[in-house]
């Protein structure tokens, strides 16, 4: 699938620059099977890299300027490397201006490159492309003038890179962008970054995420909202239970012991989160075993959580997954990222992947006259330099 990318890619490169890169990089986008709204919780997350990739061309330009081509957006910017680093109101060239100023900031010495990139992963669609954007660049940098930085250590700078966007993103984009391994997801603590592999053999199923096309303007405002709730339930749980640090040391039993010392909305959002810990947990036990359909009920027991406990679905969303559950043909769906739009992560029996999603596309079109996209995704090795 990336083959045609890679060489729409150099061809452009060749064309742009009249000589052929010297590195190419393939970047991923990347998903999360469960654990959502963990990773800022002191729990789990279980992401994976993706088969969608930004492809990088790069050449050292031989001078202090660096510029940079990219042919999706048919837009280009240059960069003198002697010069401070600001932001620019060209958004995109931003990722890549955070990515040369933390590497500058950290000592590392580099002269000037010519690079351009092409992508295949869909923007906007929660697959996040912009930790594929920054970590490719680390990586396409750190490869053509031979830096020694670490794995950990791309993810991390990718990360400080998109902090300097403003954009106060945890460690699981990147983290999982770059360690990513095929047929492998990674159960990743995000506060140590502590991490193992779990065998990702889907065997008889397809992984599907269906695309909603709406993006609700709540998630800001709310994703604050639901911090400050989790901080006021998690020092409730330690006024009781002074043994407990973190949401990962308590149990569900020690939780609805405190219901009637907490708000409503507090106790969903502490209950939620605390059973979602567990629940990658259970899902890393139920992928070792093959045991797919267990994984599923996981995922519709996650989507009835941040539906129903954390409240961050929609009715778009709901509808999806509801529709899925009544299915027989999809055995695990719910929706995936921060919520209020993006898209839903399926489960799906293989052969009837056309099927699906001609009903889902009639179906959702009809209910809400909104165009439902897909994309069939596989878990697929790391940013890696071809």
């Amino acid at each position: 699938m990336n083959d045609i990318l890679i060489q729409n890619t150099t061809a452009f490169f060749e064309k742009s620059f009249g000589s052929k890169p010297e590195k190419v990089v393939l970047s991923p986008g990347r998903i999360n099977i469960i654990g959502e709204h963990i990773d800022y919780n002191d729990g789990f997350v279980l992401p994976a890299a993706i088969d969608k990739v930004i492809c990088f061309a790069f050449e050292k330009s031989n001078s202090k300027n660096s510029k940079i081509i990219a042919i999706d957006l048919n837009e280009e910017f240059e960069i003198d490397l002697t010069q401070e680093v600001k932001l620019s109101d060209v958004v995109w060239t931003n990722y890549i201006r955070g990515v040369i100023k933390q590497l500058q900031d950290n000592g590392f010495s580099f002269e000037g490159f010519n690079c351009v990139f092409s992508s295949n992963i869909p923007v906007g669609s929660g697959l996040s492309s912009s930790a594929a954007l920054e970590c490719g660049m680390i990586f396409g940098i750190k490869s053509l003038f031979d830096l020694k930085i670490e794995k950990v250590d791309i993810s991390l700078l990718g990360q400080k890179a998109e902090h300097w966007v403003g954009i106060n993103c945890g460690i699981m984009d990147q983290f999982s962008s770059v360690h990513g391994l095929e047929n492998k997801v990674i159960k990743l603590d995000c506060n140590t970054l502590d991490f193992e592999y779990h065998n990702a053999d889907f065997k008889d199923y397809s992984l599907i995420l269906f695309d909603s096309n709406v993006k609700h303007s709540l998630f800001t405002s709310e994703y604050n909202t639901r911090r400050i709730e989790c901080e006021e339930g998690l020092a409730i749980i330690k006024n009781n239970f002074p043994e407990i640090k973190s949401f990962r040391d308590a149990s569900e039993e020690q939780v609805l012991s405190l219901k009637d010392k907490m708000t409503e909305k507090v106790f969903s959002r502490v209950h939620f989160v605390v059973k979602e810990i567990n629940r990658v947990i259970k899902a890393c036990e139920a992928l070792d075993k093959g045991n797919i359909e267990l994984l599923g009920e996981l995922l519709y027991e996650t989507h009835y959580g941040l539906s129903k406990e954390y409240e961050v679905s929609c009715q778009e969303l709901d509808m999806l997954v509801d529709t899925a559950k009544a299915d027989d043909s999809i055995v695990g769906s719910r929706l995936m990222g921060g919520g209020f739009g993006g898209c839903t992560i399926n489960l799906v029996k293989k052969g009837h992947e056309n099927e699906v999603k001609s009903k889902f596309s009639k179906l959702y079109l009809d209910t809400f006259g909104i165009e439902l996209k897909f994309y069939d995704v596989k878990i697929s090795n790391g940013t890696t330099l071809l």
